[in-house]
């Protein structure tokens, strides 16, 4: 079933609202960079935050996106990350932590923030 890139870009709009709310700058969304994408750099004092955002509906196979972060997609989002830390030296000083947003699309349509894990998991390299 081909990925319904709208639902995608809204659910990373929820979660960019719900950062700027609790003071978050957002500096990036859906940047390309070393073989992978990172739906959302944000930056709160000397923090940047990797976001990694899924949305899906209520009840879906994958625990609500938690089983699609596989090794393979955190390699992918590491190789990214070192890729725009090296593009924006400026930030490369900064604590960086890799965020999963999970966001639920419920029976009326609307998204909402359903769960959202800082740190959620590590790299060794940056």
């Amino acid at each position: 079933m081909p990925r319904d890139s709208t639902l995608g870009a809204r659910g990373e709009a929820v979660v960019a609202d719900w950062l700027s709310a609790q003071g978050w700058e957002i500096l990036r969304q859906r940047w390309r960079g070393g073989g992978g994408e990172i739906d959302l750099i944000a930056r709160q004092e000397l923090v940047i935050a990797l976001v990694e955002v899924k949305t899906r509906s209520r009840g879906s196979w994958d625990q609500g996106g938690r089983l699609a972060i596989t090794p393979k997609k955190r390699e992918h989002l590491t190789q990214a990350a070192i890729a725009f830390l090296g593009a924006y030296p400026q930030w490369s000083d900064y604590a960086c932590r890799f965020d999963v947003a999970l966001v639920s699309r419920r029976p009326d349509q609307k998204l909402e923030l359903w769960e959202y894990v800082p740190g959620a998991f590590e790299a060794d390299c940056i």
